[in-house]
Protein backbone atom coordinates (compact mmCIF):
# COMPACT_ATOMS: atom_id res chain seq x y z
CA UNK A 1 0.00 0.00 0.00
CA UNK A 2 1.38 3.36 -1.03
CA UNK A 3 2.13 5.70 1.85
CA UNK A 4 0.75 9.25 1.71
CA UNK A 5 3.31 12.10 1.62
CA UNK A 6 2.04 13.39 4.99
CA UNK A 7 2.46 9.98 6.63
CA UNK A 8 5.93 9.61 5.14
CA UNK A 9 6.86 13.07 6.39
CA UNK A 10 5.77 12.35 9.96
CA UNK A 11 7.45 8.94 9.98
CA UNK A 12 10.75 10.35 8.68
CA UNK A 13 10.61 13.32 11.07
CA UNK A 14 9.87 10.99 13.98
CA UNK A 15 12.72 8.66 12.99
CA UNK A 16 15.18 11.56 12.78
CA UNK A 17 14.26 12.95 16.19
CA UNK A 18 14.07 9.47 17.72
CA UNK A 19 17.58 8.57 16.57
CA UNK A 20 19.19 11.93 17.23
CA UNK A 21 17.69 12.39 20.69
CA UNK A 22 17.86 8.70 21.58
CA UNK A 23 21.63 8.38 21.14
CA UNK A 24 22.43 11.47 23.22
CA UNK A 25 20.29 10.34 26.15
CA UNK A 26 22.68 7.47 26.83
CA UNK A 27 25.82 9.59 27.17
CA UNK A 28 25.62 9.40 30.96
CA UNK A 29 26.51 5.70 30.78
CA UNK A 30 29.88 6.60 29.27
CA UNK A 31 30.81 8.81 32.24
CA UNK A 32 32.04 6.05 34.62
CA UNK A 33 34.06 3.95 32.13
CA UNK A 34 35.66 6.89 30.34
CA UNK A 35 36.60 8.75 33.53
CA UNK A 36 38.10 5.54 34.94
CA UNK A 37 39.94 4.74 31.70
CA UNK A 38 41.59 8.15 31.39
CA UNK A 39 41.75 9.19 35.05
CA UNK A 40 39.47 12.20 34.59
CA UNK A 41 37.34 13.94 37.19
CA UNK A 42 33.60 14.04 36.59
CA UNK A 43 33.97 17.72 35.81
CA UNK A 44 36.08 16.89 32.73
CA UNK A 45 33.37 14.70 31.23
CA UNK A 46 30.61 17.05 32.35
CA UNK A 47 32.35 20.05 30.78
CA UNK A 48 32.50 18.28 27.40
CA UNK A 49 28.78 17.52 27.51
CA UNK A 50 28.14 21.05 28.75
CA UNK A 51 29.95 22.42 25.69
CA UNK A 52 27.88 20.05 23.54
CA UNK A 53 24.67 21.53 24.88
CA UNK A 54 25.94 25.10 24.63
CA UNK A 55 27.12 24.60 21.04
CA UNK A 56 23.85 22.89 20.17
CA UNK A 57 21.96 25.91 21.43
CA UNK A 58 24.26 28.51 19.87
CA UNK A 59 24.12 26.91 16.41
CA UNK A 60 20.41 26.08 16.53
CA UNK A 61 19.09 29.50 15.38
CA UNK A 62 21.40 29.39 12.35
CA UNK A 63 20.47 25.80 11.47
CA UNK A 64 16.81 26.73 11.86
CA UNK A 65 17.22 29.87 9.74
CA UNK A 66 18.84 27.92 6.89
CA UNK A 67 16.07 25.31 7.09
CA UNK A 68 13.45 28.10 7.02
CA UNK A 69 14.86 29.62 3.86
CA UNK A 70 16.40 26.75 1.88
CA UNK A 71 14.76 23.61 3.21
CA UNK A 72 16.02 21.06 5.74
CA UNK A 73 17.76 18.64 3.35
CA UNK A 74 21.33 19.92 3.42
CA UNK A 75 21.08 20.84 7.09
CA UNK A 76 20.07 17.29 8.05
CA UNK A 77 22.72 15.67 5.84
CA UNK A 78 25.47 17.80 7.40
CA UNK A 79 24.10 17.00 10.85
CA UNK A 80 24.12 13.25 10.22
CA UNK A 81 27.72 13.31 9.02
CA UNK A 82 28.83 15.40 12.01
CA UNK A 83 26.99 13.07 14.38
CA UNK A 84 28.82 10.00 13.05
CA UNK A 85 32.18 11.79 13.07
CA UNK A 86 31.76 13.09 16.64
CA UNK A 87 30.89 9.67 18.05
CA UNK A 88 33.75 7.98 16.20
CA UNK A 89 36.27 10.59 17.35
CA UNK A 90 35.20 10.17 20.99
CA UNK A 91 37.00 6.82 20.90
CA UNK A 92 40.37 8.55 20.43
CA UNK A 93 39.69 11.54 22.70
CA UNK A 94 42.27 10.74 25.38
CA UNK A 95 42.17 14.11 27.15
CA UNK A 96 39.63 16.72 28.10
CA UNK A 97 40.39 19.04 25.18
CA UNK A 98 39.88 16.31 22.61
CA UNK A 99 36.69 15.15 24.31
CA UNK A 100 35.37 18.72 24.28
CA UNK A 101 36.06 18.82 20.55
CA UNK A 102 34.39 15.52 19.66
CA UNK A 103 31.61 15.05 22.23
CA UNK A 104 31.31 18.80 22.69
CA UNK A 105 31.81 20.79 19.49
CA UNK A 106 31.02 18.23 16.78
CA UNK A 107 28.07 16.55 18.48
CA UNK A 108 26.67 19.91 19.53
CA UNK A 109 26.70 21.09 15.91
CA UNK A 110 25.20 17.77 14.81
CA UNK A 111 22.32 18.04 17.26
CA UNK A 112 21.56 21.59 16.13
CA UNK A 113 21.00 20.23 12.61
CA UNK A 114 18.97 17.13 13.44
CA UNK A 115 16.49 18.01 16.18
CA UNK A 116 13.28 19.91 16.83
CA UNK A 117 13.77 23.36 15.32
CA UNK A 118 14.80 22.04 11.91
CA UNK A 119 12.15 19.31 11.84
CA UNK A 120 9.37 21.58 13.10
CA UNK A 121 10.18 24.16 10.40
CA UNK A 122 8.92 21.60 7.86
CA UNK A 123 5.97 20.27 9.86
CA UNK A 124 4.35 23.67 10.46
CA UNK A 125 4.47 24.39 6.71
CA UNK A 126 3.20 21.01 5.53
CA UNK A 127 0.60 20.14 8.19
CA UNK A 128 -2.81 21.92 8.32
CA UNK A 129 -3.30 24.43 11.14
CA UNK A 130 -5.75 22.26 13.06
CA UNK A 131 -3.21 19.41 13.30
CA UNK A 132 -0.01 21.38 13.97
CA UNK A 133 0.02 21.05 17.74
CA UNK A 134 -0.74 17.32 17.56
CA UNK A 135 1.88 16.75 14.85
CA UNK A 136 4.55 18.55 16.87
CA UNK A 137 3.53 16.59 19.95
CA UNK A 138 3.76 13.32 18.01
CA UNK A 139 7.20 14.19 16.65
CA UNK A 140 8.46 15.29 20.06
CA UNK A 141 7.12 12.04 21.52
CA UNK A 142 9.27 10.21 18.98
CA UNK A 143 12.31 11.68 20.69
CA UNK A 144 11.08 10.05 23.87
CA UNK A 145 10.62 6.72 22.11
CA UNK A 146 14.20 7.05 20.91
CA UNK A 147 15.32 7.42 24.51
CA UNK A 148 13.24 4.41 25.58
CA UNK A 149 14.71 2.36 22.72
CA UNK A 150 18.33 3.53 22.71
CA UNK A 151 19.11 3.74 26.45
CA UNK A 152 19.01 -0.03 27.06
CA UNK A 153 20.75 -0.62 23.72
CA UNK A 154 23.62 1.68 24.69
CA UNK A 155 23.87 0.11 28.13
CA UNK A 156 23.91 -3.35 26.52
CA UNK A 157 26.58 -2.31 24.01
CA UNK A 158 28.82 -0.96 26.76
CA UNK A 159 28.36 -4.08 28.93
CA UNK A 160 28.77 -6.50 26.01
CA UNK A 161 31.42 -4.82 23.85
CA UNK A 162 33.01 -2.11 25.96
CA UNK A 163 32.58 1.64 25.74
CA UNK A 164 34.84 2.14 22.71
CA UNK A 165 33.17 -0.36 20.32
CA UNK A 166 29.81 0.87 21.59
CA UNK A 167 30.61 4.37 20.34
CA UNK A 168 31.57 3.02 16.90
CA UNK A 169 28.29 1.12 16.62
CA UNK A 170 26.40 4.29 17.54
CA UNK A 171 28.39 6.23 14.93
CA UNK A 172 27.25 3.79 12.26
CA UNK A 173 23.62 4.07 13.42
CA UNK A 174 23.73 7.88 13.38
CA UNK A 175 24.77 7.83 9.72
CA UNK A 176 21.18 6.73 8.97
CA UNK A 177 20.18 10.37 9.53
CA UNK A 178 21.55 11.20 6.08
CA UNK A 179 19.03 9.23 3.93
CA UNK A 180 16.17 10.20 6.25
CA UNK A 181 16.58 13.82 5.13
CA UNK A 182 14.99 13.20 1.71
CA UNK A 183 11.29 12.99 2.71
CA UNK A 184 11.55 16.22 4.72
CA UNK A 185 13.14 18.08 1.84
CA UNK A 186 10.39 16.89 -0.52
CA UNK A 187 7.70 17.95 1.97
CA UNK A 188 9.30 21.38 2.26
CA UNK A 189 9.18 21.83 -1.51
CA UNK A 190 5.53 20.71 -1.63
CA UNK A 191 4.48 23.04 1.19
CA UNK A 192 3.30 26.60 0.42
CA UNK A 193 6.27 28.54 -0.89
CA UNK A 194 8.13 30.73 1.56
CA UNK A 195 9.31 34.01 0.01
CA UNK A 196 13.05 34.12 -0.40
CA UNK A 197 14.69 36.54 1.95
CA UNK A 198 16.17 39.64 0.40
CA UNK A 199 18.41 40.06 3.41
CA UNK A 200 21.31 37.79 4.21
CA UNK A 201 20.62 34.94 6.60
CA UNK A 202 22.50 36.73 9.36
CA UNK A 203 20.64 40.02 8.87
CA UNK A 204 17.37 38.11 8.67
CA UNK A 205 18.11 36.41 11.99
CA UNK A 206 18.97 39.65 13.78
CA UNK A 207 15.97 41.45 12.37
CA UNK A 208 13.41 38.76 13.26
CA UNK A 209 14.96 38.14 16.67
CA UNK A 210 15.02 41.85 17.45
CA UNK A 211 11.30 42.12 16.70
CA UNK A 212 10.54 39.06 18.83
CA UNK A 213 12.74 40.22 21.72
CA UNK A 214 10.58 43.30 22.13
CA UNK A 215 7.75 41.04 23.29
CA UNK A 216 7.77 40.26 27.01
CA UNK A 217 6.15 36.88 26.42
CA UNK A 218 9.07 35.82 24.22
CA UNK A 219 11.57 36.75 26.92
CA UNK A 220 9.60 34.87 29.56
CA UNK A 221 9.47 31.78 27.35
CA UNK A 222 13.26 31.92 27.10
CA UNK A 223 13.54 32.14 30.89
CA UNK A 224 11.31 29.10 31.37
CA UNK A 225 13.16 27.08 28.76
CA UNK A 226 16.46 27.83 30.52
CA UNK A 227 15.12 26.00 33.56
CA UNK A 228 13.87 23.10 31.43
CA UNK A 229 17.39 22.57 30.09
CA UNK A 230 18.98 22.79 33.53
CA UNK A 231 16.68 20.15 34.99
CA UNK A 232 16.53 17.53 32.25
CA UNK A 233 20.21 17.51 31.28
CA UNK A 234 21.44 17.41 34.89
CA UNK A 235 19.16 14.45 35.58
CA UNK A 236 19.82 12.73 32.26
CA UNK A 237 23.62 12.82 32.60
CA UNK A 238 24.19 12.58 36.35
CA UNK A 239 21.36 10.31 37.51
CA UNK A 240 23.26 7.08 36.66
CA UNK A 241 26.28 8.24 38.68
CA UNK A 242 24.03 9.49 41.52
CA UNK A 243 22.34 6.10 41.81
CA UNK A 244 25.67 4.28 41.60
CA UNK A 245 27.05 6.48 44.39
CA UNK A 246 24.16 5.34 46.57
CA UNK A 247 24.85 1.67 45.98
CA UNK A 248 22.14 0.87 43.44
CA UNK A 249 22.90 -1.56 40.62
CA UNK A 250 23.61 -0.30 37.12
CA UNK A 251 20.42 -1.78 35.73
CA UNK A 252 18.42 0.53 38.01
CA UNK A 253 19.82 3.56 36.17
CA UNK A 254 19.24 2.09 32.72
CA UNK A 255 15.69 1.17 33.69
CA UNK A 256 15.12 4.69 35.04
CA UNK A 257 16.28 6.40 31.84
CA UNK A 258 14.25 3.99 29.74
CA UNK A 259 11.15 4.72 31.86
CA UNK A 260 11.72 8.45 31.39
CA UNK A 261 11.68 7.86 27.64
CA UNK A 262 8.65 5.56 27.78
CA UNK A 263 6.45 7.85 29.86
CA UNK A 264 7.61 10.88 27.94
CA UNK A 265 6.02 9.41 24.81
CA UNK A 266 2.63 9.77 26.46
CA UNK A 267 3.43 13.03 28.24
CA UNK A 268 4.71 14.83 25.16
CA UNK A 269 1.91 13.66 22.91
CA UNK A 270 -0.75 14.54 25.50
CA UNK A 271 0.76 17.99 26.07
CA UNK A 272 0.60 18.61 22.33
CA UNK A 273 -3.07 17.61 22.26
CA UNK A 274 -3.89 19.72 25.32
CA UNK A 275 -2.04 22.66 23.80
CA UNK A 276 -4.60 22.73 21.02
CA UNK A 277 -7.46 23.15 23.52
CA UNK A 278 -6.14 24.96 26.59
CA UNK A 279 -3.79 27.79 27.50
CA UNK A 280 -0.27 26.73 26.60
CA UNK A 281 1.39 29.13 29.10
CA UNK A 282 -0.72 27.76 31.95
CA UNK A 283 0.13 24.22 30.93
CA UNK A 284 3.83 25.13 30.87
CA UNK A 285 3.59 26.70 34.33
CA UNK A 286 1.95 23.55 35.65
CA UNK A 287 4.63 21.32 34.15
CA UNK A 288 7.49 23.27 35.72
CA UNK A 289 5.83 23.41 39.13
CA UNK A 290 5.00 19.70 39.19
CA UNK A 291 8.58 18.88 38.20
CA UNK A 292 9.82 20.64 41.31
CA UNK A 293 7.33 18.76 43.47
CA UNK A 294 8.38 15.41 41.95
CA UNK A 295 12.08 16.11 42.54
CA UNK A 296 11.46 17.19 46.13
CA UNK A 297 9.45 14.04 46.92
CA UNK A 298 12.14 11.87 45.30
CA UNK A 299 14.83 13.36 47.53
CA UNK A 300 12.73 13.08 50.70
CA UNK A 301 11.81 9.40 50.23
CA UNK A 302 14.24 6.54 50.92
CA UNK A 303 16.22 5.74 47.77
CA UNK A 304 15.18 2.33 46.44
CA UNK A 305 14.73 0.80 43.03
CA UNK A 306 10.97 1.35 43.42
CA UNK A 307 11.28 5.03 44.31
CA UNK A 308 13.66 5.52 41.38
CA UNK A 309 11.18 3.88 38.99
CA UNK A 310 8.29 6.03 40.23
CA UNK A 311 10.44 9.17 39.98
CA UNK A 312 11.52 8.26 36.44
CA UNK A 313 7.94 7.61 35.33
CA UNK A 314 6.71 10.91 36.80
CA UNK A 315 9.61 12.94 35.39
CA UNK A 316 9.28 11.15 32.07
CA UNK A 317 5.68 12.30 31.72
CA UNK A 318 6.93 15.89 32.17
CA UNK A 319 10.28 15.52 30.36
CA UNK A 320 9.80 16.95 26.86
CA UNK A 321 6.19 17.99 27.28
CA UNK A 322 7.41 21.59 27.20
CA UNK A 323 8.60 21.27 23.57
CA UNK A 324 5.31 21.30 21.60
CA UNK A 325 3.80 23.86 23.98
CA UNK A 326 6.72 26.28 23.74
CA UNK A 327 6.88 26.01 19.95
CA UNK A 328 3.10 26.36 19.82
CA UNK A 329 3.27 29.67 21.68
CA UNK A 330 5.95 30.90 19.26
CA UNK A 331 3.71 30.05 16.28
CA UNK A 332 0.76 31.80 17.95
CA UNK A 333 2.78 34.96 18.52
CA UNK A 334 4.92 35.19 15.39
CA UNK A 335 3.55 32.84 12.74
CA UNK A 336 5.52 30.20 10.83
CA UNK A 337 7.82 32.31 8.67
CA UNK A 338 10.76 32.30 11.09
CA UNK A 339 9.77 29.42 13.35
CA UNK A 340 13.03 27.51 12.85
CA UNK A 341 15.09 30.54 13.84
CA UNK A 342 12.89 31.79 16.71
CA UNK A 343 12.47 28.28 18.08
CA UNK A 344 16.24 27.95 17.89
CA UNK A 345 16.73 31.24 19.72
CA UNK A 346 14.49 30.11 22.58
CA UNK A 347 16.25 26.76 22.52
CA UNK A 348 19.59 28.51 22.98
CA UNK A 349 18.33 29.64 26.37
CA UNK A 350 17.39 26.00 27.08
CA UNK A 351 20.93 24.95 26.22
CA UNK A 352 22.56 27.58 28.42
CA UNK A 353 20.57 26.00 31.22
CA UNK A 354 21.66 22.55 30.01
CA UNK A 355 25.31 23.61 30.09
CA UNK A 356 25.01 24.87 33.65
CA UNK A 357 23.03 21.82 34.79
CA UNK A 358 25.50 19.24 33.50
CA UNK A 359 28.66 21.24 34.25
CA UNK A 360 27.66 22.37 37.74
CA UNK A 361 26.69 18.79 38.49
CA UNK A 362 30.28 17.73 37.86
CA UNK A 363 31.88 20.73 39.54
CA UNK A 364 29.77 20.59 42.69
CA UNK A 365 30.19 16.84 43.02
CA UNK A 366 33.98 17.14 42.74
CA UNK A 367 33.99 19.92 45.36
CA UNK A 368 31.47 18.51 47.84
CA UNK A 369 31.23 14.79 47.12
CA UNK A 370 27.46 14.93 46.48
CA UNK A 371 24.77 16.48 44.25
CA UNK A 372 22.63 18.01 47.01
CA UNK A 373 23.13 21.64 45.98
CA UNK A 374 22.30 20.96 42.33
CA UNK A 375 19.12 19.10 43.27
CA UNK A 376 18.12 22.13 45.35
CA UNK A 377 18.78 24.47 42.45
CA UNK A 378 16.64 22.29 40.17
CA UNK A 379 13.71 22.57 42.58
CA UNK A 380 13.98 26.33 43.09
CA UNK A 381 14.40 27.07 39.40
CA UNK A 382 11.34 24.96 38.57
CA UNK A 383 9.16 27.14 40.80
CA UNK A 384 10.65 30.27 39.22
CA UNK A 385 9.91 28.93 35.71
CA UNK A 386 6.30 28.23 36.68
CA UNK A 387 5.87 31.83 37.81
CA UNK A 388 7.59 33.14 34.66
CA UNK A 389 5.18 31.33 32.31
CA UNK A 390 1.96 32.48 33.99
CA UNK A 391 1.96 35.98 32.37
CA UNK A 392 2.93 34.71 28.89
CA UNK A 393 0.35 35.67 26.23
CA UNK A 394 -0.57 33.71 23.10
CA UNK A 395 -2.49 36.38 21.22
CA UNK A 396 -0.11 39.29 21.62
CA UNK A 397 0.06 41.37 18.43
CA UNK A 398 3.45 41.08 16.78
CA UNK A 399 5.03 43.27 14.10
CA UNK A 400 4.03 42.30 10.58
CA UNK A 401 7.62 41.64 9.59
CA UNK A 402 7.88 38.78 12.08
CA UNK A 403 4.55 37.08 11.40
CA UNK A 404 3.96 34.85 8.40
Amino acid sequence: MKMSPMTLLLLAASAIVSLSMGVRHGFGFFLPPMTQEFGWTRETFALALGIQNLMWGAAQPFAGAFADRYGPGRVLVIGGLLYAAGLALMTVSANGWLLSGSAGLLLGLALSCTTYSVVFSVIVRAVPDSYRSSAMGLTAAAGSFGQFLMVPIERGLIDGLGWMPALLVLAALSALLVPLAAPLQRAYVRAPAVPKATLSVWRGITHAFGEAWQQRSFRLLMAGYFVCGFQVVFIGVHLPAYLRDHGLAGNVASTALALIGLFNIAGTYISGKLGGRYSKPYLLAGIYFVRSVVIAIFLLLPLTSTSVAVFAAAMGFLWLSTVPLTNGVIVSLFGIKNLGMLSGAVFFSHQVGSFLGVWLGGVIYDRTGNYDLVWGLAIGLGVAAALANLPVKETLAAPAEVRA
